[in-house]
C-alpha cells in the first residue's frame, strides 16, 4: 500500500532533497512517497525543488487562513504522514490530533537541551557555543502541541570543536539531518517506529551511537550513514 508524504518546510529545502533523494532509492521503502510540499513563504527554495519535480507544491496562506490550509491541503491530498523539514511554524492542534504518530519534526540540537519557541536555525547554534558545550547534534521526534517537545525517535552526537563558528557548525549538524531524518522517517512510515496509545515511541534506535558515529571532519558519509541503519535496525 502506498503511503503519502507531505513535508512542510520554510527555507531552501535541503532536508527535502535529501528525505526525496532517500526514498526513491531505498529499496525497503517502495510505495512511500512524497506527493506534496507547503510552504509558508512563497520564496521558500522547497517549493521551487517540488515543482522541478512535478510534486504538488503549494504556498500556504498567511494569518489565521494557514490553519485551516494546512487541515484542508492534508486532507485533499490524502496524506498519510506529515515531515517537517525546516518548518518555523507551529503545527495547529487539530493537525496535530489527527496525525498524532505521523508527525515528524527533525531539530538541529540534542533536545530537551536548545529547543522551543525560537530555537531555529542559527540560533541554535548560536546558544550551543555560547553555553560551552563540546557535544551538539540532531534530533528526530513525534511532533505534539509544543515546540520541541514531542517523543523523540532517534538522536545522533554532534562535536562542537574549539575553533568552530555559527557556520562550521551548523553545516556540520545539517550533514548529520541529511543523513538521519531520512532513515527515521523511512522507519515510521514502514512502521518499523510507531507511537503506543499511552504516548511512547515503540521501535525506536535501540543502540546508541558508537564512538565511530561521531562526526569528525575526515569521516565519510557513507560510513556515518551505515552506523545511523545499523541503531535503527529493529
Amino acid at each position: 500500500m502506498a503511503t503519502r508524504v507531505a513535508v512542510l518546510a520554510s527555507g531552501r529545502g535541503t532536508n527535502l532533497r535529501a528525505l526525496h533523494e532517500y526514498l526513491q532509492h531505498d529499496t525497503r521503502s517502495r510505495g512511500v512517497r512524497i506527493t506534496l510540499v507547503l510552504a509558508d513563504r512563497p520564496d521558500a527554495g522547497a517549493l521551487q525543488y517540488a515543482a522541478e519535480r512535478r510534486i504538488n507544491a503549494i504556498t500556504l496562506d498567511e494569518g489565521t487562513g494557514a490553519s485551516v490550509g494546512l487541515a484542508m491541503q492534508l486532507r485533499e491530498h490524502e496524506i498519510d504522514l506529515v515531515v517537517l523539514a525546516g518548518y518555523l511554524k507551529l503545527v495547529p492542534s487539530g493537525v496535530v490530533k489527527a496525525y498524532r504518530g505521523a508527525l515528524v519534526n527533525v531539530h538541529p540540537a540534542l533536545l530537551p537541551a536548545f529547543g522551543g519557541k525560537g530555537m531555529y536555525g542559527k540560533h541554535v547554534h548560536e546558544a550551543v557555543l555560547a553555553s560551552g558545550a563540546r557535544v551538539t547534534g540532531v534530533t528526530v521526534h513525534f511532533v505534539d502541541e509544543q515546540y520541541d517537545k514531542g517523543p523523540i525517535i532517534a538522536q545522533w552526537p554532534v562535536p562542537v570543536f574549539g575553533d568552530d563558528t555559527v557556520d562550521t557548525l551548523s553545516a556540520r549538524v545539517l550533514r548529520v539531518e541529511h543523513l538521519l531524518l531520512p532513515r527515521a522517517v523511512a522507519a515510521v512510515a514502514r512502521k518499523q517506529i510507531a507511537l503506543d496509545g499511552d504516548g511512547r515511541v515503540v521501535g525506536k534506535m535501540r543502540r546508541a551511537p558508537s564512538r565511530a558515529a561521531y562526526v569528525v571532519r575526515s569521516q565519510e558519509d557513507a560510513e556515518l550513514a551505515h552506523e545511523i541503519e545499523a541503531a535503527l535496525a529493529p
